[in-house]
């Protein structure tokens, strides 16, 4: 069970740091940037952030690589 608990803990911490993470990219600017699709028709808006997603997984290569560098 002590295993569970750090595990569950863990992830926690994860979620909390991508939210803090998310928030931070907002206030940059990196929520609409040219090449996201979006798509408005009446009331029904689409939206898929391709350009954002693949900053964000640069960011998060990076800072994953230095992370296990240390270790």
């Amino acid at each position: 069970m002590d295993s569970i608990g750090r595990f569950i803990i863990s992830i926690g911490f994860i979620l909390i740091f991508v939210g803090g993470l998310i928030l931070l990219l907002q206030k940059i600017g990196l929520n609409r940037l040219p090449g996201d699709i979006v798509i408005q028709k009446g009331n029904f808006t689409f939206f898929f952030p391709v350009v954002t997603s693949i900053v964000v997984s640069i960011i998060l290569t990076i800072i994953l690589n230095i992370i296990s560098r240390f270790r």
